[in-house]
Formats: structure tokens, sequence, C-alpha cells
């Protein structure tokens, strides 16, 4: 396995109406830090996104935080990070979080997370990366949506081995084991990064 230094955590810049939510969003950030494993988020200071960066921060830990610049109000930017890169537009800031990053863990979110998630999850699909994408489902949190994948392999519309480029894990706990343990896919994909 190739050595992970870098997680991508796409998650809800709310903290939702569960407060253990906001409480294993940092524990996940203190976690990632003592095992020198660093963040790259999407750089706000509310949220589970504020949460996960300072349970990293308040341990030593590294974290990388990557903000369009109509989103500082809104978002409230983090400024205590490791580095706070400012950009112009989502998709600057979706690349970026890519490139700078290893592995993709998915927390609870809305909208803008499942976006970020498909994106990664149908680029595994298609063969442009081959990293580890983790998604946490603290609480059944994402059970609809994972019963959904496998409605989409029950009905033909994707393929059982696709379904499997996305862990589904229910505790942080069980993360580095499963990261440390990550094999890319086998699977023939539909294009090479070549072809694009």
């Amino acid at each position: 396995m190739a050595l992970i230094q870098h997680i991508a955590i796409y998650c809800g810049s709310s903290s939702g109406l569960n407060p253990s939510y906001h409480k294993e969003a940092f524990h996940l950030g203190e976690i990632l830090a003592k095992h020198q494993m660093g963040i790259v988020y999407g750089g706000a200071s509310v949220g589970l996104m504020g949460a996960v960066a300072n349970g990293c921060l308040e341990n030593h830990g590294k974290v990388i935080g990557v903000i369009p610049t109509f989103l500082k109000r809104k978002e409230i930017e983090h400024m205590g990070l490791s580095e706070l890169i400012q950009v112009e537009s989502m998709h600057e800031r979706k690349r970026i979080m890519f490139e700078r990053s290893d592995a993709f863990l998915v927390l609870p979110g809305g909208f803008g997370t499942m976006e970020e998630f498909f994106e990664v999850v149908t680029w595994s699909q298609l063969g442009l990366h081959n990293k580890p994408i983790v998604l946490l489902n603290w609480n059944g949190f994402y059970d609809s949506l994972v019963q959904m994948f496998h409605t989409m392999v029950d009905s033909g519309f994707l393929k059982k081995e696709n379904m499997d480029l996305v862990i589904v894990l229910r505790e942080s706990k069980d993360l580095l084991t499963h990261l440390q343990n990550y094999s890319p896919s086998k699977t023939e994909k539909w294009l090479s990064e070549d072809s694009i």
C-alpha cells in the first residue's frame, strides 16, 4: 500500500442536530494527528469541518484548508490552520483537494458532501485514480445511501465491484486498519487516465 500522508475529508459545514457527530469529528481529527496523517478539507471553522480540523490541530497535526473566496464569510474560514489556500471556484477547490490527498474520507453532510463524494467515486470507477474512499457511517447516517447502492446493483445500473470501491465503516477506530490493508481494485476500468 502507498503511504497515506494526507486525507481529504468531505463533511458538513453544519454540526447537525445530534451532538455525537461533532464529538466524533473532533475525535477523528485526534486519531489522524496521532498517526501523523494530515487533513485536507474545505477550510471552514464551523460545523463538522471545524470540529475535525480542531481535533487534529489540538494534537499537533497538519491541516490544509482550501476555501473559495466567496465562501470565506459564509463558512467562516479557519484562522489557525497549517496552511490555508484561497481559490476562486468550487472546481479549483475540489481539484486541489484531490491532488493534495492520498485517500478520501466522507463524514455526515448534505448536498455538498454528496457531490464531492460522488465525484471521487466516479473517477475511481473510471480508472482515473486508485486512492481509497471511505464512508464513515456514524449512527447509521448513511444506511439509506448504502441500501441505494445495493438497489443500483440489483437493478443492473452498478457493478458490484464498483460498489465495493467504497469502504463503509461504522466507527472511526476501524479506519486505520482499512487504510493500512487497502489494495486497489484489479477490476478493468472503463477508461485509462491517458484517454481523457
